[in-house]
């Protein structure tokens, strides 16, 4: 199996599976993202205490790529302090604009790798980011 068969089936597995998409009744943080360019919408619900992101979740409608990298991104950020969670944002959006592409500092993306090419197709770029740049918005909007 090629690389791009690889990441598709991964996009194509966390945009089918619910495990990340669902209330969060504790969420001490959430954020609304939108995508107006093709009407993708999240809202993103965080447990942050003691500086650890103990929960994440969302709810919303859109396309595959974006409700599959918002999956993505929780499971990467959850347990994590908010430092390493927005280390992992910043690294997603780097590989997203080309700034970085060190393949042993992307390795640490996980799954998000499978976005990587995104770049290649501008009209998606802002579906594979709404979560991440919504996550960043939850952390300059938290308490």
């Amino acid at each position: 199996m090629d690389l791009n068969s690889l990441y598709t089936e991964i996009i194509t597995e966390h945009n089918a599976s619910s495990h990340n998409k669902h209330e969060l009744q504790d969420a001490t943080v959430v954020e609304n993202g939108h995508n107006p360019s093709c009407g993708d919408e999240i809202t993103l619900q965080l447990k942050i205490e003691n500086n650890i992101v103990e929960d994440a979740a969302f709810v919303g409608v859109g396309c595959a790529i974006s409700q599959a990298s918002t999956s993505i991104m929780i499971d990467l950020i959850k347990g994590k302090t908010v430092e390493e969670a927005k280390k992992l944002v910043d690294t997603f959006i780097g590989m997203i604009k080309r700034e970085i592409t060190d393949e042993a500092e992307l390795e640490q993306l996980e799954d998000a790798l499978a976005f990587k090419n995104i770049s290649n197709m501008p009209a998606r770029v802002k579906c594979a980011v709404l979560a991440w740049h919504t996550f960043e918005e939850c952390l300059n909007n938290k308490k």
